[in-house]
């Protein structure tokens, strides 16, 4: 065999390395994971996603949202992970490469150099992220992000030099000076390095892929809002209207009117976040400051002990198509902005109020939203303590305008002397935010908004001639209050009005309903909503989508 056949068969391919830095890397994710999950560690697949969402542009963004709804910064997130663990991969030819040109020989040699190379290039991906990102999280520092990615990278080390000691192929000296036997010697020690290498590339992957899972099960599924034994809402909803309303006796809208308060875990949430904030209401401390004469900062309790008030109140996301299911309703309990501005003492020079939230999202809304009587700072949601996926300890409800001026996980309250726009005003989206009117059918039909009634996705309505068919959903203008509700079955031609609901208060959606009757002439029907706010003004016919002000138009089906 000639000196350039053995140097080639000597060598370990690059397939070889790179698999073996993603089970290597599997590990490190693995243990990134558990850290984060117990010790609110620093995960680099969260931060990059974050980081890839703030600075996705608003209009890119809101297309992710209608498509793919909460999904969409899922999918940022799984994707990072991919990309981390490829990262992994291509560490593992680096040190390959380093390692034929340094003296870190041997098994704690090459393991030292293989946690120093991952573990500098991720602190420095680490530091860029927060660099060039739009969100500076109060849980996000340097320090704990160098804490955070020590443990990982040693393990990733350790278990990639693990797949490779004593398992070299003999040296090209020893293989010239046996040249009778070299040949059966590489391809012997090939066959043994393989065996040995993948099993233990195999155990590594089979200990690291059941603590990803339950990683990741504990940071998603175990956050998600449990749904309660009773999914019942009818203990929400005032003594007076528990019974049916003039109009809505056809058993067919039962579910409607049951879920006119939004139960908690149908309740929509759109945030920054690919994993929920844990807030620890102990420690947990809000900051009053800025253009106030009396800055002050105050504890969980202390805000429970405050006087407080209880509301319904309609929230709906800037994102949400028309006839979308980024819209509900609750009953919320909190305290008034205006009392704990009043206690800061504003200075005549104040025009906005900036929030600043536990994970980084940043909002500005304008002083005279914030002195509002219905302004507050709720802790309770639909008769119990915020979850945390809607805000715990303590989120704004701000009437009239959009969901995103509606901040959860507050750390933070500064007044401020002229506009402020945050992370989404600074993304391209609208820093007006005020709700436009809309009006959405939920029966019949399959339009999303239907994911928000409880039971109402068991409801199929056959279309029969000659027998009365129930037409109904929901309405709602924000603060302004909806006065009149139409609906047209021939494409807007002619228009009837509908039955409405007296609101559960000025700030929360109305029900209605109207009466149709197919005719046995014709099997087609455009069925077509329309309403008009108590100010007078119609709702808009003209589509408009939802980047940057939020969507507008009618909600038209066909049957």
């Amino acid at each position: 065999m000639s000196k350039h056949n053995l140097e080639k068969s000597s060598k370990i391919s690059a397939g070889t390395y790179f698999s073996g830095g993603l089970a290597a890397g599997a590990i490190a994710i693995a243990i990134a994971l558990i850290i984060r999950s117990f010790a609110g560690g620093i995960f680099i697949p969260e931060l990059a996603s974050q980081t890839l969402f703030s600075l996705t542009p608003g209009q890119f963004e809101s297309q992710a949202v209608q498509n793919l709804g909460p999904l969409a910064k899922y999918s940022a997130f799984a994707g990072a992970i991919i990309a981390n663990f490829i990262l992994y991969g291509l560490f593992s030819l680096l040190i390959a490469r380093l390692q034929n040109r340094s003296s870190w020989n041997g098994f704690v040699g090459r393991a030292i150099l293989a946690s120093l190379v991952a573990y500098i290039v991720l602190l420095i991906i680490a530091i860029l992220l927060i660099a060039i990102t739009e969100v500076h999280a109060q849980t996000t520092s340097i320090t704990r992000i160098i804490i955070s990615l020590v443990v990982p990278q040693i393990a990733f080390g350790f278990t990639l030099s693990s797949f490779y000691t004593k398992m070299k192929l003999p040296s090209k000296r020893s293989t010239v000076e046996k040249t009778i036997e070299s040949k059966t010697e590489i391809d012997y020690s090939r066959e043994v390095y393989s065996r040995r290498f993948f099993l233990r590339v195999a155990i590594a992957t089979a200990v690291s892929l059941p603590i990803l899972y339950l990683g990741l099960d504990r940071l998603f599924l175990q956050q998600e809002t449990q749904v309660p034994a009773t999914s019942s809402t009818s203990q929400l909803l005032p003594r007076q209207v528990k019974t049916k309303p003039p109009g809505f006796e056809d058993p067919r809208l039962t579910p409607l009117l049951d879920s006119e308060v939004t139960p908690t875990y149908l309740f929509y949430r759109i945030d920054i976040n690919p994993i929920v904030p844990e807030v620890d209401a102990a420690s947990w401390i809000l900051t009053v400051k800025g253009e106030v004469n009396n800055p002050f900062t105050m504890t969980y309790e202390q805000i429970k002990a405050m006087p407080s008030i209880q509301e319904y109140a309609t929230l709906q996301c800037v994102s949400n198509k028309i006839g979308g299911d980024l819209i509900s309703t609750a009953l919320w309990k909190g305290v008034r902005l205006k009392d704990l501005l009043s206690k800061a003492q504003l200075r005549p020079g104040a025009k906005y109020i900036a929030f600043r939230c536990y994970d980084g999202y940043d909002v500005g809304i304008p002083l005279e939203r914030g002195l509002l009587e219905g302004t507050i700072l709720a802790y309770d949601m639909n008769l119990a303590p915020l979850t945390a996926e809607h805000g715990y300890p303590v989120r704004a409800i701000v009437p009239g305008l959009y969901g995103m001026m509606n901040p959860k996980w507050i750390t933070e309250i500064e007044v401020v002397d002229d506009i402020y726009e945050g992370y989404w005003a600074r993304n391209g989206w609208t820093n007006d935010a005020r709700e436009a009117t809309h009006s959405f059918i939920a029966i019949p039909g399959q339009a999303p908004v239907r994911d928000r009634f409880l039971n109402l996705d068991l409801l199929n309505i056959s279309v029969v001639p000659g027998q009365r068919l129930p037409i109904a959903g929901v309405a709602f203008a924000g603060d302004r209050g909806i006065s009149k509700v139409e609906v047209s079955t021939d494409g807007g031609v002619t228009w009837k009005s509908a039955r409405i609901k007296d609101p559960l208060s000025n700030y929360t959606w109305v029900l209605w309903t109207a009466e149709f009757t197919p005719s046995t002439r014709s099997n087609n029907y455009s069925i077509v909503v329309r309403a008009t706010d108590k100010t007078g003004q119609v709702q808009t016919a003209n589509i408009r989508p939802p980047f940057p002000d939020g969507a507008t138009g009618y909600n038209m089906i066909n049957i």
